[in-house]
């Protein structure tokens, strides 16, 4: 993949920053995807992901939430959620100016977390989502779940989910997902933690989430053999 030159942008005074892929035709699909609380929009899972979804003909942008643009290293503070769901949807509404497809939201572990309790609120944000590495709850804590908004979520959510994750088991997962409302499959991967890639699987799995993901948000089962999706309610 050519190197993609940053992309900066504001939206209402919100600044959004990342990298913009643009597929060599006319785009079939745009999506935004953020990052975890410990890494930016150059990790090597949203790159990867980039990638295989240009090469479907889509549009990506990859951008920093709000927290990671004021400092290089480091987790969100408390209580800065709302601010970076603000800086998602100003990232959606500048993924909406470079192009005529319809534009869809994908996020890592905290990114997804904060793009899903967006959508619960402003179920129009999106057309889908793409949640990667849910973080259900914090690592041997299956006491402090994170779902109160997913009884409100109406938007078609695809989560994709390592069966080693420590934020959550499979079987959390499922029981979480019957909370919403909308549209949901689950796609494990076996033996993937919550980074979900390693050096070796990177360019399958990519190419797997992409592909599923294209097939979901056509309205078509995201089951696509290697992965296995336990459940669809």
């Amino acid at each position: 993949m050519k190197k993609q030159p940053e992309f900066v942008a504001k939206v209402n005074d919100v600044a959004v920053r990342g990298f913009l892929h643009r597929p060599e035709r006319t785009p079939a699909g745009g999506i935004v995807l953020t990052h975890g609380a410990g890494s930016n929009c150059r990790s090597a899972l949203l790159v990867a992901l980039a990638a295989g979804f240009c090469d479907r003909g889509w549009m990506v942008l990859r951008c920093d939430l709000p927290f990671r643009q004021a400092r290089a290293q480091g987790p969100p503070a408390p209580g800065s959620g709302e601010r970076d769901q603000a800086g998602i949807r100003a990232a959606v509404e500048a993924l909406r100016r470079e192009t005529p497809s319809r534009v869809y939201l994908g996020g890592h572990s905290y990114g997804g977390r904060q793009a899903s309790m967006l959508a619960a609120r402003e179920p129009g944000v999106a057309e889908a989502l793409l949640l990667l590495s849910y973080p259900l709850h914090p690592p041997q804590r299956p006491e402090v779940m994170r779902t109160a908004h997913l009884p409100d979520l109406r938007t078609a959510a695809l989560f994709v989910h390592g069966t080693r994750d420590g934020f959550g088991t499979i079987a959390e997962m499922e029981e979480a997902m019957s909370l919403i409302p909308a549209r949901k499959e689950l796609l494990a991967f076996p033996d993937a933690g919550h980074e979900l890639i390693t050096g070796s699987n990177r360019r399958r799995l990519s190419d797997v989430i992409a592909e599923a993901f294209v097939s979901f948000a056509g309205g078509q089962s995201a089951n696509h053999g290697w992965c296995r999706a336990p459940n669809k309610r």
